[in-house]
């Protein structure tokens, strides 16, 4: 039987605080039923909170309603319980919970509320598909496991605010509706009921805004930024997000780094009870792509590429030769004791690489038994020599190699080398390797637009000594840019900012900008120029990502509490949603496409 909450049943502890220690005390606890057990004369009930389990135990001693009550009680009850703590006794010990020892003999309990059999056990590591725990996310966070990641998401927030605090970083809160400009990946637009037409954005960051505040003297800026990009998912990434956002005056890349080193090395300290070892690797963006095809190199593992292409340049194989002399380039890579992969294995790496835009992989199959090879026939055993040598290959490795434009080879190569060390099981999960990667270019072709676009955001400083190009060659240009790097991921980026009009306009017409437009766009920004800006420059952590990776995750829809899924939809709510007809009249707006929803 239901019944109402009152002062008295209010809980003293959590279930999962009781230990030992507690034995003779008197206690209230609340919580879900997780399970009950019925042997007659003795029933147990499983009382969970998210602190832990704690025993309750009603015996012949128990009051017969409260007994009766307990029977009533099924899993997924919401229940409020007060009694004496008590020894379970050598034999009854669950060595498997912290509250093993001990149990609640009840004396007082209350059914606050009844619920129907849920669609699935509410236990660690579910197997569950993700859309029906999607669909019932609230009975997804119940499970300890979702319970420590989202705490454990609370407890890394708030490490970050009191370390920033006590670097003397000041905490503002910047515009969720903002101007629309863009720039990198498309906008979420908010129109305007008040400004028929006319349209809010809501903030991919807040670059602008906290540029601005360098502009306005506050020197530290420090938020917990949610920020919002309509852009397509993936494991890593969701339509809105949260950053830590940061940004500093008067200080260059050195001192960026630093206090980013110390914020990483502090959440180590407090998070995980270990000590980071610093300052953290730095390696410049062309050496990471030349090394492993990648601006974020997961460096747990060798298996580094190597070029091949002076080796090859003239060979018989027109693969090779041919993608050397349209200027491209032809790497591999060495995987050690992979030639254990069957031919059906090899030929399903082809498959994998086509996503990156390679055509195939070439490959040569060192075996004991037998050597095997897609290439070998059409070069010379000079030119296969030099090509082994080089690449170290020996008895029982597999050498897999790419041609053509570098772009495609990098990426397709990069990761191809991934892939490898996870089939190859190469990869140490316990390490934590970071590297900060520098020296990013400030700009990149795109071939399809036939203009160049800013790696990061047009607000990047290039590097002194390279602006002698930038009207000239501005793919020469380097950037004062960083990004800070965990075990392949990219946990977060930022750089030093232009500072003066001149230098921004020359960026903005290497960006082929028109004066007009860059007025138009960021008008604001310019105007805040001629009155005195600071040299400064900020970072960006993807809070998400921190934790997820700290947590040893893949998908950081695991410490989101209401993610998106893989299309931009909320399942539970079933978000987004239609409107009616008034709604859009009074914001001036007619819909004139609708989803298939067949």
């Amino acid at each position: 039987m239901v019944q109402s909450f009152s002062q008295k049943d209010k809980r003293t502890h959590y279930c999962g605080t009781l230990t030992a220690a507690n034995i003779g005390e008197r206690v209230a606890v609340t919580g879900w039923c997780q399970k009950q057990r019925d042997l007659g004369s003795l029933i147990f009930i499983d009382l969970r909170d998210r602190t832990g389990i704690v025993q309750l135990a009603f015996d012949e001693n128990t009051d017969k309603a409260i007994f009766d009550e307990a029977f009533s009680v099924r899993a997924e009850f919401v229940l409020a319980a007060q009694g004496v703590v008590r020894s379970r006794g050598e034999g009854a010990v669950n060595k498997n919970i912290p509250t093993g020892e001990i149990e609640i003999a009840v004396d007082g309990f209350k059914i606050l509320s009844v619920a129907q059999t849920p669609p699935f056990a509410i236990v660690e590591d579910s197997d569950v598909k993700s859309e029906l725990r999607l669909f019932h996310r609230y009975l997804d966070l119940r499970r300890p496991d979702m319970q420590r990641n989202i705490m454990a998401r609370a407890q890394i927030t708030q490490i970050a605010r009191n370390y920033f605090a006590d670097c003397g970083f000041i905490d503002i809160e910047t515009p969720i509706l903002v101007k629309p400009t863009p720039e990198g990946a498309r906008d979420y637009l908010v129109p305007s009921r008040v400004h028929p037409g006319k349209f809010y954005a809501l903030p991919q960051s807040p670059q602008l805004y906290k540029q601005l505040l360098m502009y306005s003297g506050f020197d530290r800026y420090i938020q917990i930024a949610r920020c919002f990009r309509d852009e397509d998912l993936r494991a890593d990434r969701q339509p809105e997000f949260t950053q830590i956002d940061e940004e500093i005056s008067f200080a260059d890349e050195n001192d960026i780094i630093a206090i980013n080193e110390g914020f990483l090395k502090t959440v180590f300290e407090k998070f995980f009870g270990k000590d980071l070892p610093t300052p953290f690797p730095r390696m410049t963006w062309k050496e990471a792509m030349e090394r492993y095809g990648s601006d974020k190199p997961d460096t747990r593992f060798g298996m580094e590429l190597c070029d091949l292409s002076d080796l090859v340049k003239d060979c018989g194989f027109a693969v090779f030769s041919g993608a050397v002399a349209d200027g491209g380039s032809v790497r591999a890579i060495n995987v050690e004791g992979g030639a254990k992969l069957s031919r059906k294995e090899i030929d399903s790496l082809t498959e994998f690489v086509k996503s990156y835009g390679a055509k195939g992989v070439a490959w040569y199959k060192n075996a004991a038994d037998a050597v095997s090879s897609s290439f070998a026939k059409f070069l010379t055993e000079d030119e296969m020599k030099a090509i082994l040598d080089r690449v170290g290959n020996k008895t029982g490795d597999l050498l897999l190699v790419i041609a053509g434009k570098n772009t495609m080879v990098f990426d397709a190569l990069g990761a191809l080398r991934c892939e490898m060390a996870r089939r190859m099981d190469m990869i140490d999960k316990s390490k934590f390797n970071f590297l900060w990667v520098v020296e990013f270019p400030l700009l990149e072709y795109s071939e399809e637009d036939g203009r160049f676009y800013a790696k990061h955001h047009p607000f990047t400083m290039p590097m002194e000594e390279d602006l002698q190009y930038l009207d000239s060659d501005p793919a020469r240009v380097r950037a004062r840019a960083y990004d800070i790097v965990l075990n392949g991921t990219e946990l977060g980026g930022g750089s030093i900012r232009i500072h003066t009009t001149e230098m921004q306009n020359r960026m903005f017409k290497a960006l082929g900008i028109p004066e007009d437009e860059a007025q138009e766009k960021f008008g604001f920004l310019l105007e805040a120029f001629k009155y005195g800006v600071p040299p400064h420059g900020g970072l960006a952590f993807g809070l998400d990502r921190v934790v997820a990776l700290l947590l040893g995750l893949e998908d950081i829809r695991e410490v989101i509490a209401f993610p998106k899924m893989q299309n931009a939809s909320e399942i539970m709510s079933a978000c987004p949603a239609k409107t009616d007809e008034k709604a859009l009249n009074e914001l001036s707006i007619k819909v004139t496409a609708e989803e298939d929803e067949a």
